[in-house]
């Protein structure tokens, strides 16, 4: 028998493959001990809140629902001093987490019309509709669902509305999906994939952007009050805090404009024109996207706020002219167009980097105490009537006892400086409020339309595995299967 020598290079290829095959138990090991500490920190009561930390339950990131949850929730953080942790999960699993005190309280709305023993309300901030939405044949009455398929989110305030519409129609039934949220299940209605859902009205509003077709017939039961929810041994005076919260938020305006930065610009596009935006989408936006994303860069801006914004000037079209003078795919005026050293305005590309800097420079102009979003809601009103009119607004709005910095409260008061008698007290005369109104509103729903359609187009940052646990102030504790 002979022996053979390996040579060097054999014998190293062997020495690692030995290590590697000795150390995959321990790799096992490791991956196991951390699953094991992942799981004891998911299952683990939460913390007293006093502690510095609010665990909240949020919907899952997904729904349209989740900013406005968020933000609500993170209001109430902010005043009690305290860090927000979300968790993320269905509605179907609040009531258990409640429970198992896993969380301190979920800001996903339920409807609190009806008596729930398993958990505790808390203050009703929303009143909505809920209506019952079908891909074909709208039924006219409660009795028209009968043998229909109706499939809503299990656990939400829809699945609780149809629960009280079977009093008085105990043959009523449905289904329930548990990852699937009502935006989704709306999609999959318009797309004529599932046969009836039910809604409330905001969630209509704003899917009916994306379906123009869309039909809500009738209100399946009592309107929803929403409220927050907690767990039935609930803290006293962590109750007492919200109940306070809520109080001050509904008397200094603060829920209102909240609820308008969410909701209430949601039917600004009637049907005809977001069937087109939908079209164009796909058929226009690939060639100027690229320049939308170069003026972003420029200047700061979101992509598709600029896309927004042209579309609601121009439609995409870089020809475009206006009788006034107006041209190009940003509509800029001749003075607009050399202050901004632009040499031809039906250039798409000179036009849309010029027409993000003057929206840039607009924002620049206002009041370094003026926040996002409204700096930009404001500046999108100078866009379209000029500085002095928008200030002229701000001026009135001051007048009449209303914060000049805040969207919200300069649209109200915007249209009036069309009023003869009003103008004549202001410095700039005259000018066409109600257009810039509805103008910002438009390009809000349009850039919002665009975030849904174009969200995930490009692949985001892969998360760390310990980010799950050790995230910032709004990453998610655990997102729940």
């Amino acid at each position: 028998m002979k022996l053979r020598i390996l040579p060097a290079s054999e014998k190293i290829g062997q020495n690692v493959l030995m290590r590697s095959l000795l150390t995959l138990p321990f790799i096992a090991l490791a991956a196991m001990a951390y699953g094991l500490w992942l799981w004891h920190m998911a299952i683990r009561p939460v913390a007293d809140w006093r502690q510095g930390e609010l665990v909240v339950i949020l919907p899952p990131a997904d729904s349209l629902d989740f900013p406005f949850d968020q933000d609500l929730a993170g209001l109430f953080a902010e005043q009690l001093h305290l860090k927000l942790r979300p968790l993320l999960a269905p509605p179907s699993q609040v009531a258990s987490l409640l429970a198992a005190h896993r969380a301190h309280f979920s800001a996903i709305g339920a409807r609190s019309n009806e008596a729930d023993f398993s958990i505790r309300f808390g203050v009703p901030y929303q009143t909505l509709r809920e209506k019952i939405v079908c891909s074909s044949n709208p039924p006219r009455r409660l009795e028209d669902l009968l043998g229909r398929t109706i499939i809503v989110t299990a656990g939400s305030e829809q699945d609780a509305a149809l629960h009280a519409a079977q009093q008085s129609l105990p043959a009523l039934q449905w289904k329930t999906r548990t990852r699937k949220m009502p935006n989704t299940l709306l999609d999959e209605v318009g797309a004529d994939k599932i046969d009836c859902t039910v809604a409330n009205e905001e969630q209509v509003a704003t899917m009916r952007n994306y379906h123009p077709d869309m039909v809500a017939t009738f209100d399946i039961a009592t309107p929803s009050h929403l409220a927050w929810t907690l767990p039935r041994d609930v803290d006293p005076e962590l109750l007492g805090q919200m109940q306070d919260f809520f109080a001050r938020i509904g008397q200094d305006g603060t829920l209102h404009r909240l609820l308008e930065q969410y909701y209430g610009y949601n039917e600004r596009v009637d049907r005809l024109d977001a069937a087109a935006f939908l079209t164009q989408v796909n058929t226009d936006l690939p060639h100027y996207r690229p320049l939308f994303e170069e003026a972003a860069t420029l200047t700061g801006n979101d992509w598709q706020l600029l896309a927004a914004l042209a579309y609601r000037e121009s439609h995409w079209d870089p020809h475009a002219t206006s009788p006034t003078g107006v041209r190009g795919i940003m509509m800029l005026t001749e003075d607009t167009a050399d202050r901004m050293g632009v040499d031809n305005r039906l250039d798409a590309r000179e036009s849309i980097i010029a027409g993000a800097r003057y929206l840039q420079l607009l924002k620049d102009q206002l009041p370094l105490h003026v926040a996002e979003p409204d700096r930009t809601w404001l500046a999108l009103a100078a866009y379209n009537q000029g500085m002095g009119h928008l200030e002229d607004a701000r001026v009135l709005a001051q007048r009449r006892g209303l914060n000049p910095d805040l969207w919200v409260d300069v649209k109200r008061v915007m249209p009036q400086i069309g009023n003869p008698a009003i103008a004549e007290t202001l410095k700039h005369g005259s000018g066409h409020g109600g257009e810039a109104v509805i103008f910002v509103e438009t390009v809000r729903m349009y850039c919002d339309m665009l975030r849904h359609l174009t969200r995930g187009s490009a692949a985001p940052p892969k998360p760390s595995p310990f980010s799950l646990v050790l995230g910032s102030k709004h990453e998610p504790l655990f997102k729940l299967p």
